[in-house]
């Protein structure tokens, strides 16, 4: 078996020189904690990038955390979910002692579905029991259809939150992902299209929600030299430090995107001949950033699982994992309600996600190109 030299990791950090600058100065004016010219700077670009106002947080949970009390999610409370997606983009539910409603992917996007949302809403309503709130997930860089989830839930008046942890860069009929809801989140995770090694931003439409967020995310605190308390808080700001590296990395979104997209345009383009693979859809309402090269095997036509595809590059010296485990299949969320479920369970079963570095190196990929195509008996490698 061939095995790179190095490790071929799915999703590293692709620095540059705006970043060790900027903390350079963070450390000569010796503001590392929670305050700090970079953090007012990041807010503020951010806010120029999204046209709305922003907080930096410790990380896009936290913003969802917080984005759901915005929402007025409290104990008891139903809130629903997409199943598709990471657990940090719906534990938060949990938090607040809400209960989770998990709904089923489209095939168009892998995102929420938007006319099984609109059965459970309907369903819901005649049962004079509406959910507190929607979330939506942005997955693997692709936004989903919000012009119709934007439509059902304002029919119903139930307030949506964006999750676009996952989209940063991309685009949805023109517009930025995260500003069509009432409260949008982003992550800035060490595997994200940019990072700041973590943190998150929250933004909202509604300046004052934004200050609130602001306002719980600094533990709470009240105006005044002393230590008053009022409201429960938390320790969710971001540091100037990881500040200081998300504005390094902002100066190289859009390249950055484009380096994803093409690596993602690669592998398709190289497995064009193969039967039985296919690259994420990408729908044509938006741009999709492709942060993480998705793919769907097909058994029967490729001659292999994803499962043996995985383990073929795993023991070849190369990350790669099927896309995300639907919560409705978690433990944690065994008791959970699920509307559909079916979607969610066949993408994760056949679907891949391949090293998709903005650094990944044209030797490396081609390495990853070559062990793919060895686990396929209906080609000559």
């Amino acid at each position: 078996m061939k095995r790179y030299p190095t490790r071929i990791y799915l999703s590293k950090p692709h620095l540059g020189t705006w970043e060790r600058r900027f903390v350079q100065e963070a450390f000569e004016e010796n503001w590392v904690s929670t305050v700090g010219r970079h953090l007012n700077d990041l807010e503020a670009e951010f806010s120029t990038y999204t046209g709305l106002p922003s907080v930096a947080v410790a990380t896009g949970t936290a913003g969802i955390h917080l984005g759901l009390k915005l929402l007025g999610v409290r104990d008891g409370d139903e809130v629903v979910s997409p199943t598709l997606t990471f657990a940090g983009g719906c534990n938060p539910i949990l938090y607040e002692r809400a209960r989770p409603v998990f709904i089923d992917s489209e095939r168009q996007s892998w995102n929420l579905d938007p006319n099984l949302l609109e059965q459970f809403l309907r369903r819901r309503a005649s049962q004079g029991a509406l959910p507190r709130a929607v979330i939506v997930a942005h997955l693997f860089g692709q936004c989903a259809d919000m012009d119709p989830l934007l439509e059902i839930c304002g029919r119903f008046e139930v307030p949506l939150l964006e999750d676009a942890a996952e989209a940063l860069g991309a685009s949805y009929k023109g517009r930025v992902p995260g500003t069509l809801a009432k409260v949008g989140v982003y992550s800035l995770n060490g595997n994200k299209i940019i990072t700041g090694s973590t943190g998150g931003i929250l933004v909202a439409q509604d300046e004052l929600m934004v200050e609130k967020a602001r306002y719980w995310a600094t533990q709470a605190r009240d105006p005044g030299a002393d230590y008053r308390h009022s409201e429960l808080g938390y320790n969710y700001r971001m540091s100037n430090i990881v500040a200081a590296i998300a504005r390094g990395q902002m100066k190289v979104l859009e390249e950055r995107v484009e380096q994803r997209r093409a690596v993602a345009f690669h592998y398709r383009e190289a497995f064009a001949e193969l039967p039985g693979i296919e690259l994420m859809p990408q729908a044509e309402y938006g741009k999709h950033t492709n942060w993480l090269s998705c793919f769907l095997v097909d058994e029967e036509r490729f001659g292999a699982t994803r499962d043996t595809i995985v383990s073929t590059l795993d023991a070849a010296n190369i990350e790669a994992r099927p896309v995300w485990k639907p919560m409705h299949t978690q433990k944690l969320y065994r008791d959970a309600e699920v509307v559909g479920g079916a979607v969610a369970e066949e993408l994760n079963r056949r679907g891949i996600c391949l090293p998709s570095s903005s650094s990944l190196s044209e030797e490396e990929q081609a390495f990853v190109i070559e062990r793919v195509r060895a686990c396929c008996p209906r080609i000559t490698v």
